[in-house]
C-alpha cells in the first residue's frame, strides 16, 4: 500500500492513507472514491449541510464487512463540525454527529472509506421539522426498477392531486425514492401519516404490485413503498452518495421521463437507471443538479 500522503484541500491539511487500496472487487480505489467525493463536493454539499450524518464504512472494501458509525469519530480533525441529537425523543444520551459543511470533510470521510453517506431528513437545529418528505421504493425479486418506476408513477399521481411535486433519484442499489420537498412547517407525525395513506391506498387499489408492509413473505414480486422513512431517528441514503456494490454505483437523481421511459422494459431498466461515478459527474455538467429543488421548493402538506 502506499504511504500516507499530505494535501491541502479548501485551506485544510490532511493526511491521507492507503491511496491505491482497493475499494471495490472492480478495482475502483480508495483514491477514487476520495476524487469522485471531491469532485461532487459543491452540489452534495447543498443537500448535505445541517444534517447530522451516519456513516457506512467499509475499511476493507465493499465486499469485507461494513459498519455504520453514527458517532462522529474521536479522532477527527478540529474543522469538522459536529452537532448532539438524543438518542430517542426524551433521552438524556446523545449521539454526536458528524456534519458534512465543506469540502476538506468530505475527503477526510472518504479517507475513512466512508463510502456512504445517510444523513437525517431534518437539518439542525429543526430536527423535527424534516424538510422532506419520501417514498422509498424498493423491489422484491423478480420484481425490479421497472416495476419501481411503475410505482414512482403512481404515487406522483397522488401528489399531483394535492398539488405536491417530487423528484426522484435512484437508490443507488434497486430502487427508486421520491422526495418531496417541503422546507418549513412539516412535522414528523404529519409527512409519516400522509406517506402511511398513500402507500396503504396504493397496496390497496394495486395489490399485485405494490406491498406497504415489511413482511417478507408477501413482498417476492411486489414493490414495497417504505413509508416508514419519515421518522426522526432513521435515515436515507444521501443524493450524490456512493453505494457499495459490485462496482461504484452512485444515487442519482434522475427526470420524470427517464423515469417513465423504463416501465415495463423489464431488467433492462436496471442497467438504463444505473449510474457510476463519471455518468454523475457528467450528467451534473450538462444538466446541472436535478435534485437542486428538494434543497429550496417550498410546500405544504394538506392541512397544513
Amino acid at each position: 500500500m502506499s504511504a500516507d500522503t499530505e494535501v491541502e484541500v479548501g485551506g485544510r491539511r490532511l493526511r491521507l492513507s492507503n491511496l491505491d487500496k482497493p475499494l471495490y472487487p472492480d478495482g475502483f480505489t480508495k483514491a477514487q472514491v476520495i476524487d469522485y467525493y471531491a469532485r461532487v463536493a459543491p452540489v452534495i454539499l447543498r443537500h448535505l449541510s445541517g444534517r447530522p450524518l451516519t456513516l457506512k464504512r467499509y475499511p476493507n472494501g465493499t465486499t469485507a464487512g461494513h459498519f455504520y458509525e453514527k458517532n462522529c469519530p474521536r479522532h477527527r480533525p478540529e474543522f469538522v463540525r459536529t452537532t448532539l441529537v438524543p438518542r430517542r425523543r426524551g433521552s438524556s444520551e446523545s449521539i454526536e454527529y458528524c456534519l458534512a459543511e465543506e469540502v476538506a470533510t468530505l475527503v477526510w470521510l472518504a479517507n475513512l472509506a466512508a463510502i456512504e453517506l445517510h444523513p437525517l431528513l431534518a437539518r439542525v437545529p429543526e430536527l423535527e421539522a424534516p424538510t422532506v418528505m419520501v417514498f422509498d421504493l424498493d423491489p422484491g425479486p423478480p420484481a425490479a426498477m421497472a416495476e419501481c418506476a411503475e410505482v414512482a408513477a403512481l404515487v406522483r399521481a397522488i401528489l399531483d392531486e394535492h398539488g405536491l411535486q417530487a423528484f426522484a433519484k435512484t437508490s443507488g442499489s434497486k430502487g427508486l425514492q421520491l422526495y418531496v420537498p417541503l422546507n418549513g412547517g412539516a412535522d414528523y407525525g404529519r409527512t409519516r401519516a400522509f406517506a402511511n395513506r398513500a402507500a396503504v391506498g396504493l397496496a390497496a387499489s394495486h395489490p399485485t404490485l405494490v406491498v406497504e408492509k415489511m413482511d417478507k413473505s408477501i413482498r417476492p414480486g411486489r414493490v414495497l413503498i417504505d413509508w416508514s422513512q419519515n421518522h426522526p431517528t432513521k435515515t436515507t441514503v444521501g443524493v450524490y452518495s456512493l453505494r457499495a456494490m459490485e462496482s461504484p454505483r452512485v444515487s442519482t437523481p434522475v427526470t420524470w421521463q427517464e423515469v417513465e421511459s423504463v416501465v415495463g422494459t423489464g431488467p433492462a431498466a436496471a442497467t438504463t437507471l444505473s449510474f457510476g461515478p463519471g455518468d454523475v459527474l457528467r450528467r451534473l455538467d450538462e444538466s446541472g443538479d436535478l435534485f437542486e429543488p428538494v434543497a429550496e421548493l417550498h410546500q405544504e402538506l394538506p392541512g397544513a
